[in-house]
């Protein structure tokens, strides 16, 4: 939801989250959709306008305070208590589900019903200002994910921390966010420009993270309030800085000691990492700057938008290398890869420095999904949106990384969102499953509709059209339905609020 009242957000990120869930039993397939009743939302439908700031988009709760409690305002805004409106990704943790966004708050969620239950201060278990919505998950189900800490104690820091999935014996009943722990934490490089990141990477025993030359400035987002600028507004690309490499052992909950890093570049999206003979290699889709958030204002979306997205980075899939072991001796300007399955390079310098210059392997993709049963290690196949000078996704790429080969699938005036991978019960081969996407249309005499494609061929199997109006969305989760018979009786329709948000209704 873009608009409120007589008030807009400035940015397609900024609007108020729309959860929506399609299952699929006997046959059939259900779908709901709700908004998430955040703090946020509900604030906002009262006053009739929007009065909590986004990160495009600066709001002010009452415009009609005098003098004195509008300079109170500007002052408890020096710190801001960001946004729970989690309209990012969703996160299981334990038993339980969460929509997640990047500040430090996320909402429990029923994942039958859509739900909105309690609201969730990471800063009560860990100390976080900002958080990915993009944790992992090893075998276990522990949540591993990270988030900066802002001038805590005099040091801004990028923290690691993990939650367990279950709780101790003697400890029955507890909720599993008050088991975190801190894995690890860095030191930002500056104390009042922190990196922005969206994502990381793991292995079976390393962590990945990239420390990119994206920075939030504390100092202008301290006084963004009283300036009356939003806090995207904060953020700059420094194209003339290095991104860095930073390789975390799990074993030892250290850094490598070498500094790694590469040319100055903005990621949001990791695909996969994994070691090899010594080395470790990470996949991920670059961008040559921060141009691409920029194209999201609506403005610029609604006027010469066509124009304008060829302004913008194309996004890349490219592949680091960086040795695990760097040999002290070794020659300053040799080449410490000597894998024959990747071109890319990482290059000795002085002062225990390595450059790594990566191999490109495919241009125009986002929203990469893989077989999660891969992640950390070896695979094959990177699932995704392919996005050829535009942002809006046109078609579903399945891309081999070992043979450097696709397979694409796309119809006329339709925008997939996100592909999905499910794997087949049992499956022996890693792209053995199906491919969900969520598929809204331009054309106004075609349905949106659930599309599900054969992993391994890609040709269509089958697909589900809704009869409502569905939006693009960014990123879901795919859940075993071990509660079908609450999910039917669920009530299918909300009382009026003000904002319809509620549908549901068999398809086929």
């Amino acid at each position: 939801m873009h608009t409120v009242g007589e008030t807009r957000y400035n940015h397609w990120f900024d609007g108020l989250a729309l959860l929506h869930s399609f299952t699929i039993r006997d046959g059939e397939v259900y779908y709901r959709s709700k908004y998430l009743r955040s703090d946020t939302y509900n604030a906002n439908i009262e006053a009739n306008r929007i009065v909590v700031s986004e990160f495009g988009t600066m709001a002010y709760p009452d415009p009609c305070k005098n003098i004195f409690s509008k300079a109170f305002s500007y002052l408890s805004h020096t710190i801001p208590d960001f946004t729970d409106n989690c309209l990012i990704n969703i996160m299981k943790c334990g038993e339980d589900f969460y929509a997640t966004t990047e500040t430090n708050y996320m909402r429990k969620i029923n994942p039958q019903t859509l739900e909105t239950l309690e609201k969730v201060d990471y800063r009560k278990y860990v100390a976080v200002n900002l958080a990915t919505a993009h944790p992992h998950y090893d075998a276990a189900g522990n949540v591993l994910n990270m988030g900066t800490s802002i001038m805590d104690k005099g040091k801004t820091k990028y923290v690691i921390f993990k939650i367990p999935a279950t709780v101790p014996e003697d400890k029955k009943g507890k909720n599993p966010l008050k088991h975190t722990e801190v894995f690890c934490s860095i030191t930002s490089r500056s104390l009042l420009s922190p990196s922005y990141y969206h994502s990381f990477g793991v292995t079976e025993n390393y962590i990945v993270f990239l420390e990119q030359p994206f920075k939030l400035d504390i100092l202008k987002m301290s006084t963004a309030y009283i300036r009356g600028v939003n806090w995207a507004s904060c953020l700059a690309f420094h194209k003339e800085d290095k991104t860095y490499i930073h390789i975390i052992d799990q074993r030892t909950k250290k850094p490598l000691p070498t500094k790694f890093y590469t040319d100055a570049m903005v990621v949001f999206h990791h695909v996969n990492a994994y070691e090899e003979d010594g080395c470790l290699l990470f996949d991920v889709i670059t961008y040559e700057d921060s141009s691409l958030y920029q194209l999201f204002y609506l403005a610029n979306l609604n006027q010469d938008f066509e124009e304008n997205s060829r302004l913008t980075s194309i996004p890349t899939l490219r592949r680091f290398a960086v040795p695990l072991n760097v040999d002290k001796n070794a020659e300053v300007g040799s080449n410490l890869i000597e894998l024959a399955s990747t071109t890319a390079r990482a290059l000795k310098e002085k002062d225990d420095q390595v450059y790594c210059q990566p191999e490109l392997l495919y241009e125009g993709l986002e929203l990469p999904r893989i077989n999660y049963a891969h992640n950390g290690k070896r695979y094959r196949y990177v699932f995704a949106a392919e996005v050829q000078w535009s942002p809006i996704p046109t078609k579903i790429l399945k891309y081999d990384v070992l043979t450097k080969s696709s397979l694409k699938w796309g119809q006329e005036h339709c925008w997939p969102a996100e592909p999905l991978f499910v794997p087949t019960p049992d499956a022996k081969d890693e792209d053995d499953g199906i491919i969900l996407s969520a598929i809204v249309s331009t054309d106004p005499q075609k349905l949106p509709f659930l599309l599900i494609l054969d992993a391994k061929s890609f040709t269509e199997l089958a697909r589900a059209s809704i009869d409502v109006e569905m939006h693009l969305d960014l990123h879901g989760l795919f859940i075993p339905d071990t509660d079908w018979d609450a999910r039917k009786q669920a009530p299918s329709q909300e009382e009026p609020d003000g904002a319809p948000d509620c549908c549901e209704a068999p398809q086929t």
